[in-house]
C-alpha cells in the first residue's frame, strides 16, 4: 500500500504502511538495528523561544524593572552549541519510550513521558551542512540519545524509507512531524524504542484511523559518558545563574517599591513571611 504525509507539506514515504495488529505485535520498521552510515553511529518552537534581548535605554529599565531578563549568555555556554551548531527547535514532546532486548526481538508496552528535544543545525541557515537531533529528560538527568546526520547519511536514509524530502527540507519537515506530535496526539504519535547496547529508534506514526502508518524512523545512540556529565553540569549552573538573575531584578524591585511606598514593600515582606509558615 502507499501513503503520503500531505499533512505535513512535504511527502515523506511512498510505502511503509502497517496494519494495526502488526504495529501493536511490535514492529519496528527494521532499522533499530542498523550501524552503518553517518546517520545512525552518533548515538527550539526553539525560534519562538530565543531568549529576550535586554533593553539598551537604562533610565527606562531603571523607571520600570519589569524589562525582560537576559539570559543569552547562558544559553550560549549550552555544550550542545561548543562544536558550532546553533538550536533551531527546543521543545518537550511527548514520547511513548519502549524497551527492546535487540532489534530482532519485540519490543514492550511502553510508557509515556515527556521528552525535551533539541534539533541543532550546522552551518548557514539557508545552506545546512548537518544536523543533531539530541533527546533528554527532566526526570532522568543521565537519559541523553543523539542522531547525527549529514547529506551523506541522509542520501542513504532516504533512499532506505522512501523520503520524498531533499536533506534541505528535512529538518522544517521533521519540526512539523514533532509539532504534530504536540498538537494532534490522537493522530501523530512518536515512539521511542531503546535498546539494552545503547542503540534507540525514534518511530513517527500516523494514526488513519483503520491503520497505522510509519512516517520516519531516525536512528538514535545513547551518548557518551562524558558528554551526559557536560549537560547535566550545564543544566545546573544554567538553573543557578538564572535563579541569581532573578534574585538579583527582585532586590532592585525592592529597592525602588521601598523608594517608592515604603508601607507597601512592608506589607509584601509580611505576607511572604506569613506564606513561608503554611
Amino acid at each position: 500500500s502507499k501513503a503520503t504525509v500531505s499533512v505535513l507539506n512535504c511527502p515523506l514515504l511512498h510505502g511503509h504502511a502497517m496494519s494495526y495488529a502488526t504495529y501493536q505485535s511490535g514492529y519496528t520498521g527494521g532499522y533499530a538495528g542498523r550501524q552503518g552510515g553517518e546517520y545512525s553511529r552518533s548515538g527550539s518552537h526553539a525560534a519562538s523561544e530565543q531568549p529576550s534581548q535586554a533593553p539598551q535605554h537604562a533610565d527606562v529599565e531603571k523607571s520600570s524593572l519589569l524589562g525582560s531578563l537576559d539570559f543569552q549568555p547562558i544559553y550560549e555556554m549550552d555544550p550542545s552549541l561548543a562544536d558550532g551548531h546553533r538550536a533551531i527547535y527546543d521543545r518537550e514532546v511527548q514520547f511513548e519510550l519502549r524497551t527492546q532486548e535487540s532489534a530482532d526481538k519485540p519490543h514492550d508496552v511502553g510508557t509515556t513521558e515527556g521528552v525535551k528535544v533539541k534539533v541543532l543545525s550546522m552551518g548557514e541557515e539557508s545552506n545546512s551542512l548537518s544536523l543533531r537531533v539530541e533527546l533528554s529528560s527532566e526526570c532522568d538527568l543521565f537519559f541523553h540519545y543523539t542522531c547525527n546526520i549529514n547529506t551523506t547519511g541522509y542520501t542513504a536514509l532516504q533512499e532506505e524509507q522512501k523520503l520524498m524530502c531533499e536533506f534541505k527540507d528535512f529538518a522544517p519537515t521533521l519540526m512539523r512531524m514533532l509539532n504534530k506530535c504536540i498538537k494532534e496526539p490522537q493522530s501523530y504519535m512518536a515512539v521511542l524504542i531503546l535498546q539494552r547496547d545503547g542503540n534507540a529508534v525514534l518511530e513517527f506514526i500516523q494514526n488513519m484511523e483503520y491503520k497505522f502508518v510509519e512516517l520516519l524512523a531516525l536512528p538514535f545512540k545513547e551518548s557518551q559518558e562524558h558528554i551526559i556529565r557536560q549537560h547535566i553540569s550545564y543544566r545546573y549552573n544554567s538553573l543557578k545563574s538564572r535563579l541569581a538573575i532573578m534574585q538579583g531584578r527582585l532586590q532592585d524591585v525592592n529597592a525602588l517599591v521601598k523608594v517608592k511606598n515604603p508601607s507597601l514593600l512592608l506589607q509584601l515582606q509580611r505576607t511572604m513571611h506569613e506564606q513561608s509558615h503554611f
